[in-house]
């Protein structure tokens, strides 16, 4: 009876409440693995072709975007091929007198090689410094064009990079198809297992953080 009596008054404990950090903490790492696995598809951003003004090939990766730029000109969804150019290597060489041929003249040569005829091609001005000064100089030149469309060919990792640069700086100058090189070796499904495919990633989400940022930094001068 006194065993009762004593239990009876004494305070009861509170039921524990079920800790949530380790259902938060495993919650937080399957989102980053989520992320992790499926950030190389995210970063493929294509658009359908439609006929177009021209079709700008983005510098880099040559020949593999110009020799995509010729076959959607063979498709016959624009009737000219642009073409921009680098102010390097070209200008550190000139001090050396050393005689260099920019990337665009072999892409040229390219799409002659193609079929493109001389006069479908175009190399636009002024010379580009990195993406943001090729969009700017795609943009002035599609102000001249009609329709104000262009299709934008690079490589399919950069292709998010590029539609959100284009968004961002000229999207008031017409409209951007941004198309991927169909037969581009980028692993979007297993980005990590080769450095280049990685290399390639990390560059892109770097430059995407960049540009939602504003593009506050710069290349080197």
């Amino acid at each position: 009876m006194g065993n009762f009596l004593i239990a009876t008054f004494l305070p009861t404990q509170p039921a524990r409440k079920p800790r949530l950090w380790p259902f938060l903490t495993l919650a937080l790492i399957s989102a980053c693995l989520f992320a992790f696995f499926h950030l190389g598809r995210w970063l493929v951003a294509e658009d359908p072709l439609q006929n177009a003004a021209a079709i700008a090939v983005l510098s880099g990766r040559m020949p593999s975007r110009t020799l995509e730029a010729a076959k959607v000109y063979k498709q016959g969804y624009a009737p000219r091929v642009w073409l921009t150019h680098s102010t390097e290597p070209g200008a550190t060489l000139s001090q050396l007198s050393v005689p260099y041929q920019g990337e665009e003249v072999y892409d040229k040569l390219i799409l002659i090689h193609e079929g493109v005829p001389d006069s479908a091609i175009s190399i636009l001005n002024p010379p580009i410094v990195n993406t943001a000064d090729e969009m700017a100089t795609i943009a002035q030149a599609l102000s001249r064009a009609n329709p104000r469309r262009v299709i934008l060919v690079t490589s399919k990792v950069h292709t998010r990079r590029t539609r959100t640069l284009w968004k961002q700086l000229n999207g008031a100058s017409g409209e951007a198809i941004v198309h991927g090189v169909s037969d581009d070796s980028f692993d979007a499904d297993h980005w990590w297992r080769n450095t280049s495919d990685a290399l390639d990633v990390v560059r892109e989400v770097l430059g995407l953080l960049n540009a939602w940022a504003g593009l506050p930094l710069r290349p080197a001068a």
